[in-house]
């Protein structure tokens, strides 16, 4: 049973019941259901409406008194989450979005596996706060909204077969995720998308020779933001630095969307070991198999912009 079809049941069941169960029903969950039980006892249901997706509280059970889709009592706020946000600056939007303190919903983050993360999360809900329009009630609460945005990608990464679709690739599903959130924040345009996640495999299969070199895992690890990491930047001994690390960093960098989870199960095919945005105005990205081709690159970005460096592998 998937963290939906235990909500809808979870709901299901409270409809005939009076007075509401105690907490402790929900809590002490069989084995199977495991790291759901905050996604139970908060009965959220995610339900698609088109391309939004409601959020259901207590408050919102069958039963209820709101009604329907457009109630203003069932929700008060339609919000859209942008795909490669941090999981810091979602909190923010979700706190400013919904008039909640921020404190409550850090707290909620940190309740990791309870919101119905999978297990290879490890317990961190970076990465995992899936992207997507989101409907919400106005008693939904920071655990409801954030289990349901775990909801959403644990139905998004089970249409997409994601797990042996990892396997097939040769990684495991969390550094799937790892691989998309790097994507995701790389590309300028989706459609380059495949080809970046295809620069990043080749860069793994190369190991010990070449180290992946990105800017946007280190400046995430610092708190930082932009294109470019400076000098002193690239002296940290963080285990984001992969321009001293081989591999891939420890976990995702962001929470990223469809297009970029598709690219990392299902990469270009190419031989790319570079990728330059040539003309990042018009977030124009081009790819290189050599190093000769790669400062061919590098002159043209320098051309267009007075760049010293590319923006991104290097």
């Amino acid at each position: 049973m998937n963290v939906e079809d235990l909500l809808r049941q979870t709901l299901s069941e409270m409809a005939d019941e009076e007075p509401p169960p105690p907490p402790g029903r929900f809590l002490q969950v069989r084995p199977r259901r495991r790291g759901l039980a905050l996604a139970a006892a908060a009965a959220v249901a995610v339900l698609a409406l088109g391309s939004t997706l409601v959020v259901d509280g207590l408050s919102s059970r069958p039963g209820a008194p709101s009604t329907g889709p457009g109630s203003t009592a069932r929700a008060a706020h339609v919000l859209t989450v942008k795909a490669g946000l941090r999981l810091s600056d979602t909190l923010r939007q979700l706190s400013a979005a919904t008039g909640r303190p921020l404190a409550e919903f850090v707290r909620a983050a940190e309740k990791g596996e309870a919101l119905g993360l999978p297990a290879y999360a490890k317990g961190e809900l970076e990465g995992f706060a899936f992207p997507a329009t989101y409907e919400v009630s106005s008693t939904s609460t920071p655990d409801e909204l954030l289990a349901a945005m775990v909801a959403r990608f644990n139905r998004f990464a089970d249409d997409n077969d994601l797990v042996d679709g990892a396997r097939r690739a040769g990684r495991t599903p969390l550094e799937i995720v790892i691989i998309a959130s790097i994507v995701q924040a790389e590309a300028g345009d989706v459609r380059d998308m495949p080809k970046i996640a295809r620069v990043i495999y080749n860069r793994l299969d190369h190991k010990p020779e070449m180290r992946l070199q990105l800017d946007s895992p280190l400046l995430y690890d610092l708190n930082k933001y932009g294109v470019k990491a400076s000098n002193d930047d690239l002296r940290s001994r963080s285990r984001y630095n992969t321009y001293k690390r081989f591999g891939l960093p420890p976990g995702p960098i962001d929470n990223p969307g469809e297009d970029a989870i598709k690219a990392a199960l299902r990469p270009a095919e190419g031989s790319w070991l570079y990728f330059v945005a040539t003309d990042p105005k018009k977030t124009t990205m081009k790819f290189a198999a050599s190093q000769s081709e790669f400062l061919k690159l590098v002159e043209e970005l320098r051309k267009n912009q007075g760049a010293s460096l590319p923006t991104a592998l290097r």
